[in-house]
C-alpha cells in the first residue's frame, strides 16, 4: 500500500519560473519547470508581505491595491523569477515562496521598501481601512 502524500511541500528550490500575470500586489501566476521538463502552473504568494486587496470594502484600499499591483508588475522587469523555500499556502491552489527577480533582488523586500506592502507573518491580517466611527472623538 502506498503511503499518503505528505501535507507539507518539499520543494526547497530554487526553481526558475516565468510570470504569466500579476494577480495582485503579493501574488503571481507563474509557469515553473520543476523536474525533468515537467511544467507546473501555480499561484505564488510572496512570503512575508501583505498587500492591499483589490476586492476591499473601502475605496482607499482598492486604490492602494491597484498601485501595489502596478508596482509589482514594474518591479518584475523581464518576468523571469526564481522561487525558493516553497511551501503549501493555507489556501488550496497556491503556494507561498521567496521570490527573486532575475538580478537576485527579493520582490517582497522591494515592495516593503517602496511602501506597497507591509510585513506579514501569518495569521489574521490587519485591516487596511479603519472604520470612520473609530476615528471620531467619543465625547
Amino acid at each position: 500500500m502506498l503511503a499518503p502524500p505528505s501535507p507539507a511541500a518539499e520543494l526547497p528550490g530554487p526553481y526558475r519560473a516565468f510570470v504569466e500575470r500579476v494577480v495582485d500586489g503579493d501574488t503571481l501566476a507563474v509557469r515553473a519547470t520543476i523536474w525533468l521538463g515537467q511544467e507546473v502552473r501555480v499561484l505564488v504568494r510572496l512570503r512575508g508581505v501583505d498587500a492591499p486587496e483589490l476586492r476591499a470594502a473601502c475605496a482607499r484600499e482598492r486604490a492602494m491595491a491597484k498601485a501595489s499591483k502596478a508596482a509589482l508588475a514594474e518591479l518584475l522587469g523581464e518576468g523571469a523569477v526564481t522561487l525558493s523555500s516553497i511551501d503549501a499556502d493555507k489556501y488550496g491552489g497556491r503556494v507561498v515562496a521567496d521570490v527573486a527577480r532575475a538580478d537576485g533582488a527579493d520582490l517582497a523586500a522591494l515592495l516593503l521598501a517602496a511602501g506597497h506592502a507591509r510585513p506579514y507573518g501569518g495569521g489574521s491580517r490587519a485591516p487596511w481601512c479603519v472604520a470612520r466611527a473609530k476615528l471620531e472623538d467619543p465625547r
